[in-house]
């Protein structure tokens, strides 16, 4: 597997936003910055917290029931992360009551120094990804070990990058001003740019170093980024069920099956994915009918394969959305790229990355011809509905943020040089909690262009995720503080 290391010649910026993170003594680095898992103890809790999100099935470290009556009360404060939490365990279902702290490997137990700590006296449960556990008396008397990693991973259709960390309690800043905007008080804007810049590479940095992680269990360059394409394309509320048809339905099988015909693709794809539009539709647009039976005609002559991997409808969520973000619209766009006679990713790999404006220009012309296999969408949002202007599959937002977000990535864990695209992403769609960090970090009169460059975007939410996501005593006592004011006193060190 590829090291972080590799990437410091395309993300050179990276490196410092990661010593940045080192400085102050207070933060607890969730996992080290090289490490690639694709969720850090912020996932953790939330699928503790969560009864959508937390396994049934959970049993202790010696194999017992585990029962969760109450999670306990999320901690903003220092000490456990749960409190007051109560546990039936084991088969007389015996009551315990206390906090809880969750970690993802036993050991961080120790390692974050709780075992001396009188605040940790009360906690009944350590809750970890990993499975193992401590030496006896390292937890208080009593405590249970329970570890999250195989009841996660036996639901298919679980999937941490479809947790919205922001949904979850987290403190809310101060609109007078925050303690990390007045640290920030006395930096110039070139510095302040190169903090956003070094932050947004570290976040690029991270998402190729978990496709490199795809790499080295034996996926190829396809699948991998056919995985990543249609998460993408599920946007927020269907993530999940996109990833988990990527993994039912993988792409080599999509191809074959479908002889790379886009409309048989699109079949199948809808197909297993419980999509498919009744058979006898009701509509009155005959142009919408023939697409549907066009459908079932490749679905019925190639189904069979498929029958016991199909998805229930139920795992869509269909309502609330825009038209133009219905699955099936997206499954259409899926069809087309991935099969292309070369294979998207043979194709995007061919593109040079040295004119950072012409391989976006090239790239994205990839996914808009997508829109050439399927006329029958060209001008309608719904499937009933046909309109008198031109509907794209993938709009430019969304191009803009696959690009961004898996394709660049993508390229550096192949090895490609991508410094020349960093410094042309484009801004995304807006997003709250971009707006919502740079208040908190330049305050109400900050200027505006911090928004529309997609570097520094991605760097704002790289500083929400790795500060204020995880402060659990808020911004009074926020370790960017003080990684502000150490980096402050080295001159010269933020601008690159």
């Amino acid at each position: 597997m590829r090291a972080s290391s590799d990437y410091d010649d395309s993300l050179p910026r990276a490196k410092w936003y990661r010593a940045f993170l080192a400085r102050p003594t207070a933060i607890v680095r969730e996992t080290p910055a090289i490490d690639p898992l694709s969720f850090n103890e912020r996932h953790l809790r939330c699928v503790w917290a969560d009864a959508n999100l937390r396994p049934a099935d959970l049993r202790t470290r010696r194999g017992e029931s585990v029962t969760v009556e109450n999670p306990g009360q999320w901690n903003l404060e220092a000490g456990p992360d749960f409190l007051g939490a109560v546990l039936l365990v084991g088969p007389d279902r015996r009551r315990i009551a206390g906090d809880v702290e969750i970690h993802i490997r036993p050991a961080d137990w120790t390692h974050h120094g709780h075992e001396n700590d009188s605040a940790y006296r009360r906690v009944i449960a350590h809750i970890t990804w990993f499975p193992g556990g401590l030496q006896a008396g390292a937890l208080p008397a009593g405590t249970v070990e329970i570890a999250l990693r195989d009841p996660v991973r036996a639901n298919r259709r679980f999937s941490f990058d479809a947790i919205d960390l922001s949904a979850y309690p987290f403190a809310v800043c101060d609109a007078d001003g925050t303690p990390c905007s007045r640290a920030l008080a006395g930096w110039t804007e070139t510095d302040r740019a190169a903090l956003l810049n070094a932050a947004g590479q570290e976040r690029l940095r991270s998402k190729a170093a978990r496709i490199t992680v795809a790499f080295s269990e034996g996926r190829d360059a396809e699948q991998v980024l056919y995985e990543a394409v249609l998460c993408a394309l599920g946007y927020k509320h269907n993530r999940v069920a996109f990833r988990t048809l990527a993994e039912a339905l993988p792409v080599a099988e999509l191809r074959s099956a479908s002889g790379c015909d886009p409309l048989a693709a699109c079949a199948i794809l809808a197909g297993v994915g419980g999509l498919l539009p009744a058979r006898e539709s009701r509509s009155s647009d005959p142009a919408a009918q023939r697409f549907v039976r066009s459908l079932w005609d490749h679905w019925w002559k190639r189904a069979s394969p498929f029958e016991d991997r199909s998805l229930p409808r139920s795992a869509w969520r269909l309502a609330g959305s825009r038209p133009q973000n219905h699955p099936l619209r997206r499954m259409a766009a899926a069809a087309a790229l991935f099969t292309a006679p070369r294979g998207l990713a043979t194709q995007i790999l061919a593109v040079p990355t040295s004119d950072g404006a012409a391989w976006f220009a090239a790239t994205s012309a990839l996914f808009a011809a997508a829109d050439a296999a399927f006329p029958f969408w060209q001008q309608r949002e719904a499937l009933a509905k046909a309109g008198r202007s031109s509907v794209t599959l993938i709009g430019a937002e969304r191009v803009s943020a696959i690009l961004s977000n898996v394709v660049i990535p993508f390229l550096a864990a192949k090895g490609i040089p991508i410094e020349p695209l960093v410094e042309h992403l484009p801004p995304e769609a807006d997003n709250a909690l971009v707006r919502q960090t740079a208040h908190a970090l330049f305050g109400h009169d900050h200027n505006p262009a911090v928004l529309r460059n997609g570097l520094r975007q991605q760097g704002l939410l790289q500083v929400f995720h790795d500060f204020c996501l995880n402060s659990k005593r808020g911004c009074a006592n926020c370790a960017l503080v003080e990684a502000i004011q150490r980096a402050a006193s080295t001159p010269g060190e933020p601008s690159l």
